[in-house]
């Protein structure tokens, strides 16, 4: 990203990009990464606006030399809304709050008409979330997931397309999307192929996993690429550097925290001698960290963490819940989610699946390190995303929260895979 002539957020020669369903924004960061420029992000989740906001504004800061400012904010100097007050209002107004519906659709394109004055958009990004067609949600959801509303904002995605007639668009969904059936036993995947290619999409599609492109984490999700005329090759080949790295790297150079240590408030990293952080573009050694705070857990939870860092210690082995003494086993389900304890492997290339859940335990994200005998804070969770550690997770107030960074850090595309992906198709386009 260059210098800029203006306050706008890009130069005209750049790829033009709308982002729905826009979360944290780490599908729009890797995209910002390759050279797009955004010109809206739409997100019904306040708290996520304020952190797509301010991610807006750490871009418009760097690009004009001024990172002071930003580093002022997240340093607790100034507030938030001073903070904003510094950021041209063109720069924070590309974040609309909205949820996408049919009430919602024309308030949302005047919006974006607005924004766009007399430019034309390349590409619609985004994925509907994704718990309707995930295969917990459905078990949990059971027979209700099929009236779940959230089925259907594939149609309100296209009703996108057919405003704005992109020459593209990146639909990203979960793996259990290929599954998923209406009520009538119809597969909505094959619904949504079609409505695309009706609105004059040729799709290429894919099953990407994360770490197959430098995420050190077990991520596979489904990616459905438009395009107006019959190209191909939108999706890049998986790296070979990968596997050499171990999920330590993600780990070794954050200070070491027990249970209920830690701060939001920045903190400096340790030394750190290897390459991995620096060519993901993770670690940034300007500006400090943030987020690495450590929940609380109970004596009884610190004592299954032991047990279970211990048994992977010395013989590389998951805990089974049953297996657990009798005056540890306080859960009436003894027959599934078996392994709801899991600590996260620091010898092996990536981690399982970061997930919204965190926001409510930690329990299946148990840190390998059995002295700080915790689970994740958020900065490692982010980590594992490949978000920069320059990226600061606000929450509804002025008040930053841990759980609200979880929720946004867990339905977050990894920032490198979508980078890898927007890298590749801006050589198509």
């Amino acid at each position: 990203m260059g210098k800029r002539k203006d306050d706008s957020m890009g130069s005209g020669n750049r790829p033009k990009l709308l982002d729905l369903f826009s979360g944290a924004g780490g599908l729009a960061e890797g995209f910002i990464r390759a050279g797009f420029e955004p010109i809206a992000h739409i997100e019904m989740d306040p708290a996520a606006c304020y952190t797509l906001k301010t991610r807006m504004s750490y871009h418009w800061l760097k690009n004009t030399d001024n990172l002071n400012v930003y580093i002022d904010y997240i340093t607790g100097n100034i507030s938030r809304e001073e903070f904003y007050s510094r950021i041209p209002k063109k720069v924070i107004n590309t974040v609309l709050n909205y949820e996408i519906s049919d009430v919602n659709l024309p308030i949302i394109f005047k919006a974006i008409d607005s924004l766009l004055e007399d430019q034309k958009l390349d590409i619609i990004i985004g994925g509907p979330p994704c718990q309707a067609y995930s295969l917990v949600g459905r078990s949990r959801l059971k027979g209700a997931v099929k009236f779940d509303k959230r089925n259907n904002l594939y149609i309100l995605y296209a009703e996108f397309l057919k405003r704005y007639q992109p020459q593209y668009f990146l639909f990203e969904n979960v793996a259990g999307l290929l599954s998923a059936k209406d009520n009538y036993g119809n597969l909505y995947y094959d619904k949504m192929i079609k409505l695309f290619t009706e609105c004059g999409y040729h799709i290429e599609e894919n099953i990407l996993q994360a770490n197959d492109y430098g995420v050190l984490q077990n991520r596979k999700r489904v990616f459905l690429v438009g395009a107006r005329t019959k190209k191909s090759g939108f999706f890049p080949r998986p790296d070979n550097w990968n596997p050499q790295v171990k999920v330590s790297e993600v780990l070794n150079d954050l200070p070491p925290l027990k249970a209920g240590e830690g701060s939001i408030k920045p903190s400096k990293a340790l030394h750190y001698n290897g390459k991995y952080l620096y060519e993901s573009g993770i670690k940034n050694d300007i500006i400090p960290i943030t987020f690495h705070t450590a929940r609380s857990h109970s004596e009884q939870d610190k004592e299954i963490y032991h047990l279970v860092v211990d048994l992977w210690m010395k013989e590389k082995k998951r805990l089974d819940y049953n297996d657990l003494p009798d005056r540890l086993k306080t859960h009436r389900n003894r027959v599934s989610f078996i392994d709801r304890f899991k600590v996260v492997a620091n010898d092996i290339p990536y981690c399982h699946t970061i997930v919204a859940h965190l926001a409510k335990d930690g329990h299946y994200y148990i840190h390998p390190d059995i002295n700080q005998n915790r689970s994740l804070t958020p900065r490692e969770a982010a980590r594992f995303q490949s978000f920069p550690d320059d990226y600061f997770f606000e929450s509804n107030s002025e008040i930053p929260g841990r759980t609200q960074a979880f929720k946004q850090i867990g339905n977050a595309v990894p920032v490198l895979l979508a980078q890898k992906i927007a890298d590749q198709m801006k050589r198509i386009m």
